[in-house]
């Protein structure tokens, strides 16, 4: 549904995104991740034709967004970040705005309610925006990106600033839309990704660092699938090392004060393996866990930051 095809955006002499390319289908949820000032944003606006690049195209649907704009446009909803709403108008009179530049006026009404219980603002439709909360002011934004129904989502930071409660419907949201359209999700928040996202995409200094499924990035852990042991004392680890250490599918132990944390080669899963030879050679361990990769900690690992 979009095809992005070597973007490039400079600042000046200054070089933001550095010929980016790639795809986004129906049914995925890309998390566009990157540190502060990494390419996301600029790269998002030129998706959607707010920047112009200053090399490369993206084709949304069949068009292609510096020659038909317009056509482009119609085809996907877009999120700023930090998105521009008219204060002075009333939740309403925004979306019935909104809705008059997207829809026939015969439609406009059942896209307004649609939006409304889709995004939980039926309780402040009739208030002045300016008098809203950080929450529902990203409901509203949301909705004005949702009102014509489009099956491509371009969402910019859709829950900076959000208190737990109100990050969870924002989620769920998504994820309730997710298999019937193509989501580009830009964050910095790792858990989000985790919760709503099946595919990630990394960039820093402008350049795509990896594209790839949640579980492929988490491979690129060095401490992937290792099974942590907790065990008695120091002959007990001497113990379960001298075992363990002959096993082919075991890379690496790692010992620490009284925790073993086991490697395996080729990333393989080796938890049955571990196990099986406790029980089989009686081995003296406290507790056996599942070793978490988190993606922050390969994020962190990936952009040095």
């Amino acid at each position: 549904m979009i095809e992005v095809k070597n973007l490039s955006k400079y600042y000046g002499n200054k070089l933001a995104v550095d010929n980016v390319s790639f795809t986004v289908h129906k049914g995925d949820v890309l998390g566009f991740l990157g540190p502060n000032g990494a390419g996301k944003s600029t790269t998002m606006k030129m998706i959607t034709g707010f920047l112009v690049p200053s090399s490369g195209t993206a084709t949304v649907g069949e068009h292609d967004i510096r020659k038909s704009p317009k056509q482009a446009k119609e085809l996907f909803g877009y999120l700023p970040e930090n998105g521009p709403l008219y204060e002075e108008m009333t939740v309403y009179e925004f979306l019935d705005f909104i809705a008059g530049l997207r829809l026939k006026p015969e439609e406009k009404a059942n896209a307004i309610q649609r939006v409304s219980e889709t995004c939980h603002i039926q309780e402040v439709i009739d208030q002045p925006i300016e008098t809203l909360s950080k929450g529902y002011r990203q409901r509203v934004g949301m909705a004005q990106a949702l009102i014509h129904d489009p099956n491509i989502l371009v969402l910019d930071e859709p829950t900076d600033g959000l208190d737990p409660n109100q990050k969870h419907g924002v989620r769920n949201l998504i994820a309730s839309m997710a298999e019937e359209k193509a989501i580009i999700l830009s964050t910095h928040i790792l858990e989000e990704v985790d919760a709503m996202c099946n595919r990630i995409i990394v960039i820093d200094n402008g350049k795509i660092l990896a594209d790839e499924k949640p579980e492929e990035f988490r491979k690129r852990h060095p401490h992937f699938g290792g099974v942590r042991l907790e065990v008695e004392n120091s002959e007990s680890a001497k113990k379960i090392k001298d075992i363990l250490g002959t096993e082919k599918m075991i890379q690496k132990i790692i010992e620490e004060d009284k925790v073993l944390l086991v490697l395996p080669k080729d990333k393989k899963p080796i938890d049955a393996l571990i196990l099986s030879l406790i029980k089989e050679k009686n081995l003296d361990v406290r507790s056996v866990s599942s070793q978490p990769t988190a993606l922050d900690h390969v994020f962190k690992q990936l952009t040095n930051n």
